[in-house]
């Protein structure tokens, strides 16, 4: 919904609360595994069918419970795509849960890496996981490059009977492999956060209305990362979590702060050095961080900054914007 590329071009930081509603997902994340395993959903409205049709319900569930029997979790493998704020939680949970946990992420961080539980056992090769897991999660990010990232070749690849959780994108999967692997059997259950009119006709579906960070607590942690992002940058220019810009984060020295979003490329940093020295200010800190065409300096110097300097340095070529902190 927000224009992404006009914002970078006015130099307007867009940012983002990742993470915010780790927790909520995961939680969910859980509930699916349970929801995919016991068939809770079918038994309870097949409970309810029992009343509507005026029957004794206790006599009727001691006979009928038989097929709604499903396998526990425990012991069996979980494979986790994506391990990022979400993916490092759910591996983290369904280890204290006692099942043996497969993750794959080709960028996989080192923060993230020291997050996880040392029994994670991260494969870099994406087939083990796809072979190996009886339940298999997806934590990652949808882009062009990971349209359809289970698709009827990977369904191929599963164990039958594999559990397929996706609380992440709906376009992950494709959806009609997805009913294909449903009715042969080789999926027992797909639960998904994303429904749509074509995937809830296979009654092996359990669909969710996208209640993946939907609570309370997720809703205030969002709105509180958010204020905390804004106020950092008003006030300091620090941009900490951005979709569109450089991370840059740097301790307050010097008695102004020099805050200019520039285009990526030669030259531009030296030429607002020069700028600052020639007005006679003394640079006491500095950082220069850059993402594909745009890159973002900040500079503490040690005197006050004129607007006739602030002028100079947004007149300068491949400068976006230019903000002084006092």
């Amino acid at each position: 919904n927000i224009p992404i590329d006009r914002c970078s071009e006015a130099g307007i930081v867009v940012f983002n609360t990742p993470g915010a509603n780790a927790n909520a997902v995961k939680e969910l994340a859980i509930a699916a595994m349970l929801l995919a395993s016991r068939n809770i959903i079918g038994g309870s409205d097949w409970v309810r069918e029992q009343a509507a049709a005026g029957a004794d319900v206790a006599a009727a569930v001691e006979k009928g419970k038989s097929a709604f029997v499903g396998p526990e979790i425990i012991g069996k493998t979980l494979g986790v795509v994506g391990l990022g704020a979400i993916g490092v939680l759910v591996a983290n949970a369904a280890v204290a849960l006692g099942m043996e946990v497969v993750g794959y992420d080709p960028y996989l961080s080192v923060e993230t890496a020291l997050r996880l539980d040392r029994h994670v056992r991260i494969v870099k090769d994406e087939s083990i996981l796809w072979k190996t897991s009886d339940y298999i999660t997806l934590h990652l990010p949808y882009m062009p490059q990971t349209k359809d990232t289970v698709n009827a070749e990977v369904l191929e690849q599963m164990k039958d009977g594999v559990r397929v959780l996706n609380l992440a994108r709906g376009e992950l999967v494709n959806d009609e492999a997805m009913l294909s692997a449903l009715e042969s059997g080789k999926v027992a259950c797909y639960v998904t956060d994303f429904p749509n009119s074509r995937i809830v006709t296979d009654p092996r579906v359990v669909a969710i209305p996208h209640l993946g960070a939907s609570s309370p607590e997720s809703e205030r942690n969002c709105a509180v990362m958010a204020a905390q992002e804004l106020v950092d940058y008003l006030e300091n220019g620090n941009i900490r979590i951005s979709v569109n810009l450089p991370a840059a984060v740097m301790e307050r020295g010097g008695a102004a702060r020099v805050c200019v979003i520039h285009r990526n490329v030669p030259s531009v940093l030296a030429s607002i050095t020069t700028v600052l020295s020639q007005q006679g200010l003394n640079i006491e800190n500095l950082t220069n961080k850059s993402a594909k065409e745009y890159a973002y300096t900040m500079v503490d110097v040690d005197g006050t900054v004129s607007p006739d300097t602030a002028s100079a340095l947004q007149n300068l070529e491949n400068v976006i914007r230019v903000r002084v902190l006092p």
